[in-house]
C-alpha cells in the first residue's frame, strides 16, 4: 500500500510532491535582515532534503519587527537581493518538485531581544535595543519593556508593510507566502484578548480582534496575486481567558475567504503563564479540530520526529501535511530516510543518488 505521507497534494493551485513540510526555523544569522552565506548553505540544505514544502524562517516586514538583530527580513532592497541570491542557489540543487515559501511576520512586543544562545532576554541599553510595539501597551512579562500601542495610522502603515514585503517575495522568486499569526507575535497579539485591550475597531470583540489579520491577508493577496497563501496560527493560548479553538475556527473561516489556502496549526507563545502539555504530536489534535470544523487544508506541527508517527497523522486524516523542524536539524535527510522506511520512492539529488542503498539499509535497521 502506497504511503500516505508520500502522496502528492495540491494546495491553492500549487502542487506538492509529498506531504512533508519544513517548518520555519529562525537562524538568527541575518545582517540587518539580509540573508548571509549561512542562509545560502541552510536553504540549499533544505532544498536537498526531499521535503516538498519548504518555508524559510520568520521574515519580518520592518526593522523593528525583528525578534533580534540577526532576524531575517524583507523590508529593503538589499534584503530582497540577498533572499533572491540564496533562493536561486537553493533551486539549483533542489530535489524534484520542491516549493519554497516565506513566512512574513512582525514580532511586536516580543522584538528587541538577545539571540537564544545569549539568553533571549530583552536587549539591554548597551546592546542597541529599539522600541517595541503591540496592539496594546501590555508587556509580555515582568522585566520586558511596555510596548507602544499602535495608533490607527500606524496599524494601517504596518498592514501596508506586509503588502510591500509580499511584493518583494514575488520578485525574490518564492512560490508561496505564509502569514505568521502564531507564537505571541504581533498578529497573535491582536487576536488574543490577553494582549489586546483596545476599545476601538481593532479590539474587544473577536470580529474586531481579527480585523488586523484580515487586513494583512488582503494586503498580501493584493500585492502577490500569483502566489499561494497560507497562515500559521496559535490555535489556542493555553491560558484561561485566552484565544481558543472555537475563536480560531472563526478566524480561519474569515481568512479563508480572503484567499488563505492552508493553516499550520501551532499554539501558545502569547504568555509566560501558558500551560502546554508538551509531548510527541501534542498539537495534532488542534490541526484535526480546525480541519474538521473549517474544511481547510491543515499542517500539523510540533514534536513530529519519526516516519511512522508522521505517516499515521496523514493516513488517519488528522492532518493533510506534517511539518518537521528540529528533527530536520538533527537529520537534514529526514524526509529521504522517511521515504526509505515507508517503502516510498526515494528521490535523492543526482550527485548523492549512489548512497540510496544506504538509506534503505539503515531504514530496515
Amino acid at each position: 500500500m502506497m504511503s500516505a505521507l508520500f502522496q502528492p497534494i495540491t494546495i491553492g493551485g500549487l502542487e506538492f510532491a509529498n506531504r512533508i513540510a519544513i517548518a520555519p526555523m529562525c537562524q538568527y544569522s541575518a545582517d540587518d535582515g539580509s540573508a548571509t552565506d549561512w542562509h545560502l548553505y541552510h536553504w540549499m540544505n533544505l532544498a536537498m532534503s526531499g521535503a516538498s514544502m519548504i518555508t524559510v524562517e520568520m521574515t519580518d516586514v520592518e526593522r523593528r519587527g525583528r525578534i533580534s538583530h540577526g532576524c531575517h527580513g524583507l523590508y529593503s532592497d538589499h534584503n530582497e537581493a540577498a533572499a533572491k541570491r540564496a533562493l536561486n542557489a537553493a533551486r539549483m540543487v533542489a530535489t524534484p518538485g520542491a516549493k519554497f515559501g516565506v513566512q512574513l511576520a512582525h514580532a511586536g512586543r516580543k522584538a528587541s531581544c538577545q539571540f537564544p544562545w545569549q539568553g533571549g532576554h530583552p536587549l539591554k541599553p548597551g546592546q542597541d535595543p529599539w522600541e517595541t510595539v503591540s496592539a496594546s501597551a501590555v508587556p509580555y512579562d515582568k522585566g520586558h519593556p511596555t510596548p507602544h500601542a499602535l495608533t490607527e495610522d500606524e496599524i494601517l502603515e504596518t498592514v501596508e508593510k506586509f503588502g510591500l514585503s509580499a511584493a518583494r517575495a514575488v520578485r525574490a522568486g518564492f512560490d508561496f507566502i505564509e502569514v505568521h499569526g502564531a507564537h505571541g507575535y504581533l498578529i497573535n497579539q491582536f487576536l488574543s484578548p490577553l494582549s489586546n485591550k483596545r476599545t476601538d475597531r481593532w479590539g474587544g470583540s473577536l470580529e474586531n480582534r481579527m480585523r488586523f489579520i484580515i487586513e494583512v491577508a488582503r494586503a498580501i493577496r493584493k500585492a502577490a496575486p500569483s502566489l499561494m497563501l497560507g497562515a500559521r496560527l496559535s490555535v489556542k493560548d493555553w491560558v484561561d481567558g485566552g484565544f481558543d479553538e472555537n475563536e480560531c475556527v472563526e478566524v480561519v473561516k474569515a481568512i479563508q475567504a480572503e484567499g488563505i489556502s492552508y493553516i499550520c496549526c501551532s499554539s501558545g507563545g502569547i504568555s509566560p503563564h501558558q500551560k502546554i502539555p508538551v509531548g510527541p504530536g501534542y498539537q495534532v489534535h488542534l490541526a484535526e479540530y480546525i480541519r474538521k470544523n473549517t474544511g481547510i487544508v491543515v499542517r500539523a506541527v510540533g514534536m513530529i520526529d519519526n516516519s511512522a508517527q508522521a505517516e499515521e497523522i496523514v493516513a488517519s486524516g488528522r492532518a493533510d501535511v506534517v511539518a518537521v523542524a528540529r528533527a530536520f536539524m538533527a537529520d537534514p535527510h529526514w524526509p529521504l530516510r522517511a521515504a526509505a522506511a515507508l517503502d516510498a520512492p526515494v528521490h535523492m539529488v543526482n550527485q548523492y543518488a549512489r548512497a540510496e542503498h544506504l538509506l534503505k539499509a539503515w531504514a530496515k535497521g
